[in-house]
């Protein structure tokens, strides 16, 4: 018999959104009388702009015409929507040639493993985004949980007493660099300095940043970075990875980029840009010609307008959670609460609390659901993650519940 991958019973419990989303749905079973409001998962929930959409639906009507069918594209995507995601989000610090259209950041990020095999040593920010880790674990980088984390991820505590920036020096040489900025869950957003130190670390000690930059939409401060390449060095050591999802609705049509320079290098000299090339053209087919005709319509100016328009609402949105959690009955019990106003999520301690005990509490007494910290990583225990994603009267109804929710200090 063919043996199963070591990588997979390696990996503990389930993956966290589905395990949140099978709660929810246990509740709601024994609770039919509950109407459960999300500030769970971070899924979109306004509609698709008009002007995006149409773009889509104009090219779809084309293809049954005899000049509007297409088929197969380039795998590395459109070149107009590659050459416009160089000019609009990276002039000056990238070029076509770098961009590689995919159908979302998360899978990037899980293909992208591929480049470096299960030998690589990793490293992640604590908390992060699960698929950071779990997909080391299935490539073999990682081993099995020995109830702190996985062996072999080198866990990096971002938290208040750090200003969610980690210490460095506890990464070996030569170790891949998980880092997201905007940070999910925390909404921390790393400043040019502190960016800097992470390069020129990484060009020191041979190391490659994986940057996820899936938020960057949301940065108003105009001081903060909102890619990695305006940072000096980060073209010898960082690939960025992006998308469409959260700033154009995009988490159901599927449509991101990565970023991959010419100069980054592996130890023997060879390009990483022309292995991540071979990439997405062996284990991957290209993104949706359809979908890449909306990635064009974001990019013009009634395109990028909407875009902003749809991030506002959200954080906004963000900006009720965070002054309903600064409530009197939260601050009796010591909620420390963090929303930066550049990303959509609002990060929350609840001190004496256990995540999932937290995230029951809520979805008992408030019926909203939230994301257990703990789920992101050893140093997310305590703390729930509220997502700003959501319609506005829903937002609403759930800070309302949120206000009368009466806790024990403990």
């Amino acid at each position: 018999m063919i043996q199963r991958n070591t990588g997979f019973s390696n990996l503990t419990a389930g993956y966290l959104f589905p395990e949140v989303a099978r709660r929810r749905r246990e509740y709601a079973s024994k609770h039919p009388e509950a109407s459960i409001i999300s500030l769970g998962i971070g899924n979109t929930t306004e509609p698709l702009s008009k002007h995006i959409a149409t773009a889509m639906s104009e090219y779809a009507l084309g293809l049954a015409t005899p000049e509007g069918y297409s088929g197969y594209g380039d795998e590395q995507g459109n070149s107009k929507l590659r050459e416009r995601i160089a000019e609009v989000f990276y002039k000056g610090m990238a070029d076509a040639s770098e961009v590689f259209i995919s159908d979302g950041a998360k899978c990037d990020i899980s293909r992208i493993q591929t480049l470096f095999g299960k030998n690589v040593k990793v490293a992640v920010q604590d908390p992060a985004y699960p698929v950071y880790v779990d997909g080391s674990v299935v490539v073999g980088a990682a081993g099995k949980n020995n109830g702190t984390g996985y062996e072999g991820i080198t866990y990096l505590p971002c938290t208040p007493e750090n200003d969610f920036f980690p210490d460095l020096s506890k990464i070996e040489p030569d170790t891949l660099i998980y880092f997201c900025s905007p940070n999910n869950p925390t909404g921390a957003t790393a400043t040019k300095a502190q960016l800097k130190t992470l390069v020129d670390f990484a060009n020191k000690n041979g190391c490659i940043i994986i940057y996820d930059a899936a938020y960057f939409a949301f940065i108003r401060n105009p001081e903060l970075p909102k890619t990695i390449f305006e940072i000096e060095g980060a073209r010898t050591c960082a690939i960025e990875v992006n998308s469409f999802s959260k700033p154009a609705g995009f988490t159901g049509v599927r449509l991101g980029w990565t970023i991959v320079p010419n100069e980054l290098k592996f130890a023997d000299g060879s390009s990483v840009n022309r292995d991540w090339n071979r990439v997405m053209t062996t284990l991957f087919n290209g993104a949706s010609n359809i979908v890449q005709a909306g990635g064009l319509a974001a990019l013009d100016e009634q395109g990028l307008k909407d875009m902003k328009d749809s991030v506002d609402y959200y954080l906004e949105n963000g900006r009720l959670i965070k002054s309903t959690l600064d409530g009197e009955n939260f601050k009796k019990i010591g909620v420390e609460v963090y929303f930066t106003g550049n990303g959509p999520y609002v990060w929350a301690k609840f001190p004496g609390y256990e995540s999932w005990e937290i995230f029951d509490l809520i979805l008992d007494k408030c019926h909203v659901v939230t994301t257990p910290g703990s789920g992101f990583g050893p140093a997310g225990e305590s703390f729930v993650r509220f997502s700003s994603f959501g319609h506005r009267k829903d937002i609403e109804e759930a800070c309302e519940r949120l206000s009368k929710l009466v806790l024990e200090k403990k």
